[in-house]
C-alpha cells in the first residue's frame, strides 16, 4: 500500500523487492512501525509482470524454482494465484528439426558429466571457476557454456564452482499463471511503501540511524537493506561510518546480465505448445527460446552473459531482431514475417538494478556469509526473504 512519508519508524527496509517485501511484511505482521522504501514508481525489483497483447509476460524472473520446497506456492494459492505445474521446457526433449535427438542425447551426456566434475571440485579446499569443469574443446562445452549465462547470468569462467554447487535445486518447478510479478506486486499491498524515493546515504553513527532520501531525511532503530549487490558495490547508496567489509562482498556477487525478449507469432499452431529450442548448438553467444509457454501465441527467449550485455545497448530492436534470425535458422525462413517483437528487458541498464541476478566470482564463494551478517545488530543486508526472520529474532532481543 503506498503511504505518506514519516520522519521516524521502528525500522526502514530500503529496497521493496522480492527480499524486502517479504521483511517488510513480517515485520509488521509482527507489530513494528515500518516504511518500505523503494527508488522505483512500483514494488517488484527484478520481478515484473506487464500485460501486452493480453497476456502476462514476466520480464524478470518467472519461474518458482525448488516449487516442492518454494514458501511461494502456498503464498500464491492463498492469493488466488495459480501455479502451472507443466514441466519446464529444459526438461523435456527439444524439436527434432532443430536439434537432432542423437545431438540432445550426447548434450545431455556432456552436461551430466560437466555437473559432476563441478560437484567434485565443489568439494576440494580451493574454490576455482566452473569453466575448469569443461571438457575443453569438447563439441557441447560452448552450449553448456550458454546455459549458464541463462542460470547464472554469467559464462562459467566468472562463475565459483563452490557457489554454484551450493545452490539447491530439487528440479521442480513452477510457473504463475497471472505472472510471478504480479505475485510479489500484490503482496506489497499489506505492507506501507514510499516509491519514487531513491536513498542516498544511511548514516549509522549515532543512537538513531540516519535515512537520507529523495524526500528528505528519515530516523530508525534499525534498517533492513534490501537492493541488489550492484548498488552497494558502487556506492550508489554510501554509509557513515563505511563498512568496507560489506562493498567488498558485494563486489565479489555481482549481478550478471539475463534478459528476455517475447515474441507475438501468427500461426503458432505449427510450434510445438511448451517447446524449446537453441539459436545456435555450437556457441555459447547464443539465446534459448521458449516456444508457446501456458500454450500461448508466443515465444520466450532467453539471453544471458556477453550475448545479453552487447544486445542491451539497442533495446528491443536489437533482441528482436538477433532473435528472429536465430529461430529463422532453425525452424526455417518461413517464419521470419510472423514473429512481431512485444517486449524486452534490459536489466544491466536498469538504474536501481544494474543487472539480474548475483553469482559470486571464483575464490569468493564465501562473501555471501560476508554479506548477509548483520552490523550492529542494526544494520541487515536482506538477500532472501528468510532473513527477515533472522532480523525478528535480532531486535526482539534488543
Amino acid at each position: 500500500m503506498k503511504a505518506s512519508f514519516r520522519q521516524q519508524c521502528d525500522v526502514a527496509v530500503i529496497g521493496a523487492g522480492a527480499a524486502g517485501i517479504a521483511a517488510a511484511r513480517e515485520l509488521t505482521a509482527a507489530k513494528l512501525d515500518v516504511q518500505l522504501i523503494e527508488a522505483r514508481s512500483r514494488p517488484g525489483g527484478r520481478a515484473l509482470t506487464e500485460i501486452h497483447g493480453g497476456h502476462a509476460l514476466d520480464l524478470g524472473c518467472g519461474w518458482l524454482h525448488s516449487a516442492d520446497d518454494n514458501p511461494y506456492v502456498g503464498i500464491a494459492g492463498d492469493l488466488g494465484f495459480t501455479a502451472d505445474k507443466t514441466p519446464p521446457p529444459w526438461q523435456e526433449m527439444m524439436s527434432e528439426d532443430a536439434f537432432p535427438s542423437q545431438d540432445q542425447a550426447a548434450f545431455r551426456s556432456a552436461q551430466a558429466k560437466f555437473y559432476s566434475r563441478l560437484e567434485a571440485a565443489a568439494q576440494e579446499p580451493t574454490d576455482r571457476p566452473a569453466s575448469d569443469c569443461l571438457d575443453q574443446g569438447a563439441p557441447w562445452s560452448a552450449l553448456i557454456d550458454a546455459v549458464s549465462t541463462y542460470v547464472n547470468g554469467c559464462e562459467l569462467a566468472r562463475l565459483s564452482a563452490k557457489d554454484f554447487d551450493n545452490y539447491h535445486d530439487s528440479e521442480i518447478n513452477y510457473r504463475i499463471t497471472q505472472g510471478y510479478g504480479a505475485l510479489i506486486a500484490r503482496l506489497a499491498d499489506d505492507v506501507p511503501a514510499i516509491y519514487d524515493c531513491p536513498v542516498s546515504r544511511i548514516d549509522h553513527s549515532g543512537a538513531m540511524i540516519s535515512v537520507e532520501t529523495a524526500r528528505g531525511a528519515l530516523q530508525a532503530r534499525a534498517i533492513v537493506i534490501a537492493v541488489p549487490t550492484n548498488i552497494l558495490a558502487r556506492e550508489i547508496i554510501r554509509f557513515t561510518p563505511a563498512i568496507p567489509s560489506k562493498l567488498e562482498a558485494a563486489a565479489m556477487l555481482p549481478l550478471g546480465i539475463a534478459n528476455k525478449l517475447y515474441l507475438a507469432v501468427e500461426g503458432p499452431e505449427e510450434l510445438p505448445d511448451n517447446g524449446r529450442i537453441f539459436g545456435q548448438i555450437d556457441r555459447n553467444d547464443t539465446g534459448a527460446y521458449h516456444l508457446r509457454p501456458f500454450g500461448k501465441p508466443l515465444i520466450e527467449g532467453y539471453f544471458g552473459g556477453d550475448c545479453a550485455r552487447g544486445l542491451e545497448k539497442d533495446g528491443l530492436a536489437a533482441f528482436s531482431a538477433f532473435a528472429i534470425e536465430e529461430i529463422c535458422g532453425m525452424l526455417g525462413n518461413l517464419w521470419r514475417n510472423r514473429l512481431r517483437p512485444l517486449a524486452a528487458s534490459a536489466w544491466a541498464n536498469d538504474p536501481f538494478a544494474l543487472g539480474s541476478y548475483s553469482h559470486a566470482m571464483p575464490g569468493h564463494w564465501d562473501k555471501r556469509a560476508v554479506l548477509a551478517s548483520p552490523v550492529n545488530n542494526r544494520l541487515f543486508f536482506c538477500r532472501r526473504g528468510d532473513i527477515a526472520a533472522l532480523f525478528f529474532d535480532s531486535t526482539r532481543r534488543t
